[in-house]
């Protein structure tokens, strides 16, 4: 619990709290410090201590964490069934939020399924060919439940009984897009839905970028359907490429943008994909790797 509080705390960072575990593993002597101490210890202004020395002793934050925890599953990376994926990857996540099936992040394999937010007219059959075949085979598709490729990874997922995760930019109280709000409350009741973020925090700009490398950290690999050239799809492909995941993608017309970036994505050493069977033979290959991780 006191992981997650600090977590929510104004005033520090992912990296903060990594540097306070090192100096206070128990995260006792933390609450007893002045917010001098607490500037001089892991080098923050004593105007970010002040606000994080504040929080800590906020009585109405703890309540609130409570509350949450009534709610949601939460999760702290020194937790017993913290995802052994996401121990694997730069920076994981301290605190994930979730709400559905937890046992979700149990099965393999996982594959991240993401793409363009405006996708061509030949994007649904892409899905249809590659990636339906794979969620009958049981493979778990992940994607960032944003406009376009990612909602349609989930609905289809959904529709064939698959399982599917989302991970989302924001808390559980601020879904984005809105127009995405019933695929929440359908991934709630049959898939799995996850946040770094606490359930009260809205989404900001460059929490999409960061919530790509847990979608990338908890697959094996990513594949992508569609991606303009210079797309934010592409970021996640970095993150999968960074943290030594598969990285897949599929062929199209050059007449479309939409293809543009996979495209450039082959030419840089992309596994080319046309069929679901591509993906069931690397993984006949590969996941021996992967069936025996344990962290």
């Amino acid at each position: 619990m006191k992981l997650i509080h600090l977590h929510q705390c104004r005033g520090i960072t992912r990296r903060t709290i990594r540097k306070i575990l090192q100096f206070d593993p128990s995260l006792k002597a933390i609450y007893n410090l002045s917010s001098t101490k607490i500037s001089n210890m892991v080098n923050i202004p004593m105007k970010n201590a002040t606000q994080f020395h504040q929080d800590l002793h906020n009585e109405k934050l703890f309540n609130q964490i409570i509350q949450d925890s009534s709610r949601y599953t939460i999760i702290s990376i020194v937790d017993e069934n913290y995802p052994f994926m996401l121990k694997t990857i730069k920076d994981a996540p301290l605190v994930i939020y979730a709400i559905g099936d937890t046992t979700i992040l149990d099965e393999k394999p996982s594959l991240s399924v993401i793409g363009t937010r405006n996708p061509s007219n030949e994007a649904m059959a892409k899905l249809a060919l590659i990636v339906k075949p794979i969620v009958k085979e049981g493979w778990v598709i992940i994607s960032g439940m944003a406009k376009g490729i990612d909602s349609f990874a989930h609905r289809l997922s959904l529709a064939e009984h698959g399982k599917t995760v989302a991970v989302l930019g924001g808390g559980f109280q601020h879904i984005y897009p809105r127009q995405n709000f019933g695929l929440f409350k359908q991934m709630e009741k049959d898939g799995l839905v996850l946040s770094e973020y606490p359930p009260n925090v809205s989404p900001k700009p460059f929490h999409f970028p960061e919530r790509n490398r847990i979608i990338s950290g908890l697959s094996f690999g990513t594949l992508v359907i569609e991606a303009m050239e210079k797309s934010g799809t592409l970021i996640t492909v970095d993150q999968a490429l960074d943290q030594g995941r598969e990285v897949y993608a599929v062929p199209g017309s050059p007449l479309i943008p939409q293809t543009k970036g996979c495209h450039q994505m082959i030419q840089d050493g992309a596994k080319l994909v046309s069929t679901s069977t591509d993906l069931l033979e690397d993984w006949e290959i590969i996941g021996e790797n992967w069936k025996s991780l344990r962290i």
